[in-house]
């Protein structure tokens, strides 16, 4: 059994390199043809993030988010379902968190208040979600792409009409200082919110690998007919995904305006928080949806962000070439994992 283990992880690091190399040499061409040098390109776009100190705090702070948006589209892998709330939930957990900007409450309990706050009404938004699957049948893709458009009017409507920042109409409120996570390294963005992401990770895999709630939900998503016949209720297992999923991608958005200088808040047209959600979806499918390829693969998409400003600046490759070259190597790291869960739903083991 261990061999057979270490074997599907060999291969599964193989894919990942293939596709890594795969994607780097498409880009590369790309590059080629648009008249950049490919080698400085992806020297700045990568070294720089990985070695240095201040790149490497850039990179874990941009991973911190990811970490949880990914956790929450792996639950749902997990359980056989294809939850891609996690944009939406993460909006109203980031909402949850500002509006302690507009009150005033003993500085003491704004952090906790927020944290709860913030992951309650992203498991709210998940469970909606989760209702409609269970008891309705409701295609979860369709259902958590109209959530999370519906969460990103109100929460835009809201910075907007309810909690403007007096000064800077471009943000809402922010988050008062009791109420912000202290930073790890002064004059960086990296916070103690990569912390609470670590943490959050490994509890997702002592839930999932280590209790009964956890086995019930790999089960379903093996087999969910035999998992019925064993006694194991379906409808349950997709509710605890999404509750799960909501209550991560929930602290996500805690994590990125109470935890992200300098503005502490939620900017125009959610800018601060586009996107974040779907960069999880990406990983999960990097990592195998497996917490600790999770990390490593939040890491790695970390580093491309922190090093994108690098490959503009000193390989003098505009935006838009950096970010197809960006999305070609995404892209080519997904392919494996889309096509496994693909082939899961197809043979019908999901």
């Amino acid at each position: 059994m261990l061999d057979g283990r270490l074997r599907e992880y060999l291969t599964g690091f193989a894919e990942v390199v293939v596709a890594v190399v795969a994607g780097m040499v498409i880009g590369g061409l790309v590059m080629v043809i648009g008249g950049y040098n490919p080698v400085d390109a992806y020297y700045q776009l990568f070294v720089p993030s990985l070695t240095t100190g201040y790149g490497v705090e850039m990179t874990l702070s941009f991973a911190t988010p990811i970490i949880l948006t990914a956790l929450t589209f792996a639950v749902g892998v997990r359980a056989g379902l294809f939850n891609i709330g996690a944009e939406g939930q993460m909006y109203m957990g980031a909402l949850g968190a500002v509006l302690f900007g507009a009150i005033s409450i003993p500085s003491i309990l704004y952090l906790p208040l927020e944290f709860i706050v913030a992951a309650v009404l992203g498991m709210i938004w998940g469970i909606i979600a989760g209702i409609l699957k269970a008891y309705r049948g409701v295609n979860e893709v369709v259902s958590t792409i109209m959530l999370n458009w519906i969460a990103y009017w109100i929460v835009e409507s809201m910075r907007v009409y309810v909690i403007p920042n007096p000064v800077d109409a471009s943000k809402t409120v922010s988050v008062p200082p009791a109420g912000r996570l202290p930073l790890l390294v002064e004059g960086t963005e990296l916070s103690a919110a990569i912390i609470i992401s670590i943490l959050i990770l490994a509890f997702t895999y002592f839930l999932l690998w280590k209790t009964a709630v956890g086995y019930e939900i790999r089960a379903v998503g093996y087999n969910p007919l035999a998992s019925r016949y064993g006694g194991i209720s379906v409808r349950r297992v997709a509710l605890y995904s999404f509750i799960i999923g909501g209550l991560t991608a929930g602290i996500a958005g805690f994590c990125e305006v109470a935890g992200r200088p300098p503005s502490y808040a939620i900017t125009t047209g959610l800018s601060n928080l586009m996107g974040l959600g779907f960069d999880g979806l990406t990983v999960s499918l990097i990592g195998y949806n497996h917490p600790i390829g999770i990390l490593l693969a939040s890491i790695f998409i970390g580093a491309m962000k922190a090093g994108s400003r690098n490959m503009q600046i000193y390989a003098r490759v505009p935006l838009e070439m950096v970010q197809t070259v960006q999305g070609l190597i995404i892209i080519a790291l997904s392919i494996p994992g889309l096509l496994r869960i693909i082939s899961r739903k197809i043979g019908g083991v999901r």
